[in-house]
């Protein structure tokens, strides 16, 4: 089959298993079937899938990473603060994920389980990575790896409480969303403040060191 293919492939397995994942969470059992239910065997199932369900559950988060970058397309995102755009871009991943709210809650237990730490984290990271991207974000320097740490915590963050959120329209999840980037902004401003400041002050090994010589010269 051609790459093509295979993702269609794929994304047809996928259909087929996300209707169980509420009921049977994320397991080998729900592969296979969903396999068999679109018509694979399973050569087809270890080709698709090398590493099964944990390479079932990553294509579903980069199929919803593609969702959510379609739907920002239409985002007039160059007339928005860059807040603006990061708020954006994680509401409508959330409101895309709500009409099943319960795979994503599965998805998080299947996660939190022992050994799938690291993969978990793979997957969080190219998610703030393209969040921040869709926002214009050009950075090269430490401050690429800082801004996706931050996010990485507003986004995770905002996750569990709009897992667990019964207030209408998820008001209470906009709201902690909101307080979040908010103080993540703070941090930003801070940080600039701060990376201005010591390009203008004096090198302290320079200070020290005249310091170090006047020292030897009044002592002489």
């Amino acid at each position: 089959m051609t790459l093509a293919s295979d993702l269609e492939a794929r994304r047809r397995v996928l259909a087929r298993a996300l209707p169980s994942v509420p009921f049977d969470g994320w397991t080998p059992r729900l592969l296979a079937t969903a396999v068999s239910a679109a018509g694979f065997d399973e050569l087809d199932q270890r080709r698709l899938f090398p590493a099964g369900v944990a390479d079932l559950v990553d294509f579903y988060l980069d199929e919803a990473d593609q969702e959510m970058l379609r739907g920002l397309a239409a985002y007039d995102l160059e007339a928005m603060r860059v807040r603006e755009r990061i708020a954006a871009a994680v509401r409508l991943r959330l409101q895309q994920a709500a009409p099943r709210r319960e795979v994503v809650r599965r998805t998080v237990a299947y996660q939190s389980l022992p050994g799938r730490g690291p993969r978990a984290a793979r997957g969080l990271y190219r998610t703030v990575d393209r969040i921040w991207r869709a926002a214009g974000d050009r950075a090269t320097d430490f401050n690429f790896y800082t801004k996706r740490g931050l996010l990485a915590g507003v986004y995770a963050s905002t996750l569990l409480v709009w897992l667990n959120d019964t207030s209408a329209q998820f008001e209470e999840t906009q709201g902690f969303l909101d307080r979040r980037i908010d103080d993540v902004m703070r941090i930003e401003r801070w940080r600039g403040r701060l990376e201005g400041l010591g390009r203008r002050l004096p090198s302290p090994w320079s200070v020290l060191g005249r310091f170090r010589h006047g020292v030897g010269r009044r002592a002489a």
